[in-house]
């Protein structure tokens, strides 16, 4: 089986990545245009970097409050025991939870960090009644409510 092969990224690279993460909708011309190299250069290198996984892909970011999930809510949880198999069985089921849009596995006081997105305070409490404090393996869940997004930006410093 062949190895792939991947390159250091040059100013090139890093100069699709960046204008690629702020603006998606770029077609290849402009791209091309901004960092002065031809159209199928900047195809080459830009196809490179999603098939080397630079770019994982490409989506519209979506104002929230427009779409009804206003409220954001992280809670902290506790598993009832720190084995590689509660943390598989946890992740697997955090997995198919859509209104879950992070998921860290974090150390210090608890185990998970999950940034929640709902509709409204009624709702994230239907959400953890039904389904939060059944997933499989939690002992406790914190819950803190954020009050404003003072930076939500997700994108890296390239």
């Amino acid at each position: 089986m062949k190895e792939k092969f991947t390159q250091i990224l040059d100013r090139i690279d890093h100069a699709i990545l960046r204008l690629l993460q702020a603006d998606g909708r770029l077609t290849n011309a402009d791209l091309a245009q901004q960092i002065n190299v031809s159209a199928a250069t900047c195809y080459r290198r830009t196809q490179r970097l999603f098939d080397e996984g630079y770019i994982k892909s490409v989506h519209a970011r979506l104002e929230p409050e427009k779409v009804g999930m206003g409220t954001v809510v992280q809670v902290a949880v506790v598993l009832d025991r720190s084995t590689p198999e509660s943390f598989s069985v946890f992740e697997q089921a955090i997995q198919s939870m859509p209104m879950v849009l992070d998921c860290y596995l974090v150390a210090g006081d608890f185990d998970y960090l999950l940034k929640i997105r709902v509709r409204d305070m009624q709702d994230f409490n239907n959400l953890h009644a039904e389904q939060l404090i059944a997933l499989p393996g939690v002992r406790q869940a914190r819950t803190f409510f954020v009050m404003k997004e003072v930076k939500d930006c997700g994108l890296l410093p390239l």
